[in-house]
């Protein structure tokens, strides 16, 4: 027999990946411009998700041909994806009827990138909710590399929209 506490644990810890597989199923990207690989924190105010650059990514062979470092756009979206799109479809949950399209719009982007990150490296970006009002999402959004070290850190807002413009 299971004991009652193990049987508690398993289903908070199934309960926590079939709500982050959830979101990961809603992000609005294809495989080329997905930037997530997994979240391993999620609660109203906080989002914790990760991803690994892909070497055969596009946007290496011409930045810089034999030297490719990721642009500094592409940093941006992975941190505008897990720290805005992510936690903003978790807060629109029980809100939105379930399975409805969404359209994450950022608004705004202010940026400071400290190392460069190389093809093959993994990154996490930790997400702080400032305000979430009238489907307007604002964070202070970090990057940093496997060893903590800090890659960027910024302020990023926008809005999930229900309709495409």
């Amino acid at each position: 027999m299971v004991p009652l506490s193990l049987w508690t644990e398993v289903s908070i810890a199934d309960n926590l990946m079939m709500k982050y597989q959830y979101i990961l199923d809603r992000l609005p990207y294809k495989s080329s411009f997905r930037f997530v690989d997994e979240i391993s924190f999620l609660d109203p105010d906080k989002v914790i998700g990760h991803y690994t650059l892909k070497a055969d990514a596009f946007f290496y062979a011409d930045h810089f041909p034999g030297n490719p470092v990721t642009p500094g756009a592409i940093l941006t979206e992975i941190m505008a994806q897990i720290g805005l799109v992510v936690l903003g479809i978790s807060l629109l949950e029980g809100v939105q009827e379930p399975g409805a399209p969404i359209f994450p719009l950022l608004t705004s982007a202010d940026v400071s990138f400290l190392k460069m990150v190389l093809p093959g490296q993994k990154v996490t970006v930790i997400s702080n909710k400032v305000y979430f009002r009238f489907n307007k999402l604002k964070c202070r959004v970090g990057m940093q590399d496997e060893a903590g070290e800090p890659i960027a850190r910024g302020v990023f807002a926008g809005m999930i929209i229900k309709n495409r413009i």
